[in-house]
């Protein structure tokens, strides 16, 4: 099976593992959203200038990538949409959170980083499962 083949594939495509990944991709990414992005999005104008730059980006870019990673690709995950590509900014977002901005902080502090990370990591690996729209435009 070719690279192509392999980030297009949905994955299980059986029912039980099927309604497994919808429940990770609605429960992770609707958290990650209303936790997490909408605040974000919603307070971009005011943030934009003093949000944390742990990439050496820029505070501005820094927010929006931020926002990329919690809000836009986990609509794309709930929605089963471009799964195994949403799921890399999503997981990179969560890895600079628990690795970078919370490195120095004991787990406690970045185990929620981390648990959205290794959530993201696995919808990725696995794909969306035939509940998806990734199932019905290959269909």
């Amino acid at each position: 099976m070719s690279w192509r083949s392999r980030l297009l594939s949905t994955g299980p495509r059986d029912v039980t593992s099927s309604l497994g990944l919808l429940a990770l991709r609605v429960g992770f990414g609707g958290l990650m959203m209303a936790q997490h992005g909408w605040g974000k999005l919603s307070s971009f104008a005011e943030k934009k200038g003093s949000f944390p730059d742990p990439l050496g980006v820029g505070s501005e870019l820094s927010l929006a990538l931020a926002c990329v990673g919690e809000f836009a690709a986990p609509i794309l995950l709930i929605l089963g949409l471009g799964t195994r590509l949403a799921s890399v900014p999503a997981a990179f977002t969560m890895a600079v959170a628990a690795f970078v901005v919370h490195g120095a902080d004991p787990l406690a502090k970045k185990e929620m980083a981390l648990i959205y990370m290794v959530a993201f990591i696995a919808i990725g690996l696995i794909g969306p499962g035939r509940y998806s729209l990734d199932r019905k435009l290959s269909d």
